[in-house]
C-alpha cells in the first residue's frame, strides 16, 4: 500500500493555475493538474479575492485525488466584507473601514468551528479583536468598545437569535 501524498497549498479564491505553486507539487505525482485545478476553483469561488488554505490529498497509484477547502483567516474574511484590498499598516492611527455588528456575527459564524470560542458572542468577540489588529471600525466604534459593551450585555438579544 502506498502512502498517500497530501500537498497543502494558499490559493487565491477561485483563480487556482497549473502554474506555481500548484503544477510544481502534482506534476512529479503524475496526476491530471488540470482537473484538480479545476476542482479546487471551483471549491473556492465563493472566496474570490481572499488566500484560501487548501489540501490536495492524491493517491499516486490510482492518481485519484481529494481537495478540501479551509477557511479564509479572520482578517481576509473582514477585508473581502469590506471590500477593500487589504488592513491598515498603522492601525491604531489609520481605520481603513468600518463593518456592522451583524457583519461580524456573520463572520463569526463562519470562523466559528475554527475557533476556540464556546459560544457566538465569545466568537464575535475574537472578530472584532481582529478588527482591531488591521484598523477597522464597527458600528463607527473602536472595536474594544465593542467588547466592553458585549462582556455588559449590551448585544445579548441579538447573540440569543444568533446561537440557534
Amino acid at each position: 500500500m502506498v502512502e498517500k501524498k497530501v500537498i497543502d497549498l494558499l490559493v487565491s479564491g477561485g483563480q487556482a493555475t497549473a502554474g506555481p505553486p500548484l503544477g510544481p507539487a502534482l506534476g512529479p505525482l503524475g496526476v491530471n493538474v488540470v482537473a484538480i485545478v479545476n476542482k479546487i476553483n471551483e471549491l473556492t469561488k465563493d472566496y474570490s479575492g481572499m488566500k484560501v488554505p487548501v489540501k490536495v490529498t492524491v493517491d499516486p497509484e490510482t492518481k485519484e485525488f481529494e481537495v478540501s477547502v479551509g477557511t479564509p483567516t479572520t482578517a481576509a474574511l473582514i477585508v473581502s466584507e469590506l471590500k477593500i484590498e487589504k488592513g491598515s499598516a498603522t492601525p491604531n492611527t489609520q481605520k481603513v473601514g468600518d463593518l456592522t455588528l451583524e457583519q461580524i456575527v456573520r463572520i463569526a459564524k463562519i470562523k466559528r468551528p475554527k475557533l476556540l470560542a464556546k459560544t457566538i458572542k465569545a466568537a464575535v468577540k475574537e472578530v472584532l479583536g481582529s478588527c482591531v489588529s488591521i484598523g477597522v471600525t464597527v458600528e463607527g466604534k473602536d472595536p474594544k468598545e465593542l467588547q466592553r459593551e458585549i462582556d455588559e450585555g449590551k448585544y445579548d438579544e441579538i447573540f440569543s437569535k444568533s446561537e440557534g
